[in-house]
């Protein structure tokens, strides 16, 4: 329900001081809906709403809280006076200190306001935390002196070498099976459905790729997008730019990437708990410390740090619970001292591989990621693990061929990196696929439309009936086919479809596509969130008269709806300012009725001569 009392009307006040930038980090910290606001009393309302308060209450701190509930009591306070108050209630040396950072806090949430050194608590705020005990929620003085649970159980040195096997396994896993998820991206994106979640097809493919169950999927698709290696465009998750120098990166670079986001993505709460447990066991003490530490987090808190820690778990910064030595050195030092930690787990990359004659690549261990991602253009991965096989074939020698590689750059790579050479049936098919790649060429009419062309007329009534291309609409036209989309379009679907289809210029020379990646949105809530402020600021400038009038109206509305006293000054004949204690009664024909509460007398005044209104004085 709305402030009944003079509160939101000065709160009102407060809020159109702030400048844009200060609204924009009010409204992104406490997630008001906007729905119904259209001015600056209306958001006033809504942060001053029970619910609210109790929703930004739950984002605080035990000794933000306390502090927050000390100012409460006293009414307002500077920081000597809240802090005297603190350490008589039997605060600690260290929440003292941290005062001034506690009390910015909650001004950051709107749940105090500070002007001039001097800090006030909006009664609404004082009033949900008064009720805290009847919730089953500390009380302002056992916020101050109730003692955090007892210290988590330090790492036991005996099983660190254990810790770190398993963390270094898990870590190895989740970083091989997020360069199958992005090499995936490459070749197909995958559809976001409306309601959340990968849809079905694309999962269970996905989940075949990277060898994992259906329902990590979505969690290593977290990671990665946390990472900046998948993002969301238009509908569809697709690899960004960045992923193509990560996938290049040794093992222990890719390992720290994923590690580095996952501890620059730590909300600050969030890494205060986990940060304190660099060296000991999480789990259920863990826990009782977060609920500790933010007494009205709730569920809230402990979702999000079950996900952290889940992801923890995952990339191998903690192995059941414990903090890996990797693990110790990202919280402790950063991901630059852990890369090298975690590398040496890691096993050692190899540069040779076994070619064999039926078509099979075995690489004995880790391939060097660079030639890896060489190789796996060329060849389709099988297997993966520490050690791995790929498997060359027609198809994927066409489309190494699409990417720029040729028969004498693919034979001279592979020589390279084989400890058995070519194998002359391997020796056929390079020569094979070079002699029909470009069978089918892709280029571009008027209008963008893309035509498709080959010297082999089955060829072309071959892909007038395919099914699994018939998405492109193919039509004849003499010697040729036409597409309603573009070359790009219609060149990767027939790649993907396993064609020898090569992209040409307007001379019929043949070109060299790159497929397209995903830009990093910005969140969706920028241009919401400005919306709304603009919806605020307008009739709210102070150097536009209408505006100045239709917010002292507002002011009067509320007043008159909330029977809230006011301080309304009026300019005399003379040209004297003069302050009334007024309960507005009614506003109508340009004028102000209410009763004076000192002279208990009804007073009606032209709204022209009214300068400002303010809260009752006492």
């Amino acid at each position: 329900m709305p402030a009944s009392n003079d509160t939101a009307l000065a709160f009102a006040g407060h809020l159109r001081s702030l400048s844009d930038e200060d609204l924009v980090r009010l409204l992104g910290a406490r997630e008001l809906r906007e729905n119904g606001i259209k001015d600056f009393f209306d958001l006033a309302d809504a942060l001053l709403d029970p619910a609210s308060v109790q929703q930004a209450l739950a984002r605080l701190d035990r000794p933000t809280l306390a502090a927050l509930a000390t100012v409460g009591e006293l009414g307002s306070a500077g920081i000597p006076d809240a802090a005297a108050n603190l350490k008589a209630a039997g605060a600690d040396p260290a929440a003292l200190a941290a005062l001034p950072a506690h009390l910015a806090a909650a001004v950051h949430l709107a749940l105090a306001i500070e002007q001039g050194g001097t800090f006030t608590v909006p009664p609404a705020v004082t009033t949900q935390l008064g009720e805290w005990p009847s919730l089953g929620l500390p009380s302002r003085q056992e916020l101050v002196t109730e003692p955090a649970p007892t210290p988590l159980a330090p790492v036991s040195q005996v099983d660190a070498r254990f810790t770190d096997t398993v963390s270094a396994e898990r870590a190895f896993g989740t970083t091989t099976a997020i360069v199958e998820l992005v090499a995936e991206l490459q070749h197909e994106s995958a559809r976001e459905l409306a309601r959340g979640g990968i849809a079905l097809p694309d999962s269970k493919r996905l989940a075949a790729a990277m060898g994992v169950d259906i329902d990590d999927v979505v969690v290593l698709l977290e990671i990665a997008s946390r990472a900046g290696l998948a993002a969301l465009e238009g509908g569809r998750w697709m690899p960004t730019a960045a992923s193509a120098p990560w996938l290049l990166a040794t093992s222990g670079d890719r390992w720290a990437a994923l590690a580095s986001a996952w501890l620059e993505r730590l909300p600050t709460d969030i890494r205060a708990i986990l940060g304190r447990s660099a060296h000991a066991t999480w789990g259920e003490r863990l826990d009782d410390y977060a609920t500790w530490l933010y007494p009205a987090g709730g569920d809230w808190m402990r979702e999000r740090v079950r996900v952290y820690t889940r992801d923890a778990e995952l990339l191998g910064i903690t192995a059941h619970n414990e903090p890996s030595t990797p693990g110790v050195a990202l919280l402790a030092e950063g991901p630059a001292a852990a890369s090298g930690t975690m590398a040496a787990l890691f096993p050692p990359e190899v540069a040779k591989v076994y070619l064999q004659p039926d078509l099979s690549v075995v690489s004995p261990g880790p391939l060097e990621p660079a030639l890896d991602s060489r190789l796996r253009a060329m060849a389709d991965v099988e297997a993966r693990a520490i050690a791995s096989t790929y498997r060359i074939s027609t198809a994927s020698l066409y489309r190494a061929m699409a990417t720029g590689e040729s028969e004498s750059t693919i034979r001279e790579f592979l020589t390279g990196i084989s400890l058995t050479g070519i194998p002359q049936p391997l020796s056929y098919l390079i020569t094979e696929a070079a002699q029909r790649y470009g069978l089918v060429r892709v280029g571009v009419v008027e209008g963008d439309r893309a035509y498709v062309r080959s010297t082999d007329d089955t060829m072309l009534r071959t892909l007038l009936v395919d099914h699994g291309i018939s998405a492109l609409g193919l039509t004849r036209a003499g010697d040729r086919l036409l597409s309603r989309f573009d070359r790009d379009l219609v060149f990767w679907t027939l790649a993907e479809a396993r064609y020898p289809v090569a992209a040409e210029n307007a001379d019929r020379e043949v070109i060299v596509l790159t497929r397209k990646h995903a830009t990093r949105a910005t969140a969706a809530s920028t241009d919401s969130t400005a919306s709304l402020i603009e919806r605020l600021r307008l009739g709210s400038s102070s150097d536009s008269d209408e505006t100045d009038k239709a917010w002292l109206s507002r002011q009067l509305d509320v007043a008159i709806r909330n029977k809230v006293g006011l301080t309304v000054t009026v300019r005399m004949p003379d040209g004297t300012d003069v302050d009334y204690q007024l309960e507005p009664a009614s506003v109508g024909g340009g004028r102000l009725r209410a009763r004076d509460r000192k002279s208990d007398i009804e007073r009606t005044l032209p709204l022209t001569s009214i300068v400002s209104v303010g809260p009752a004085q006492s």
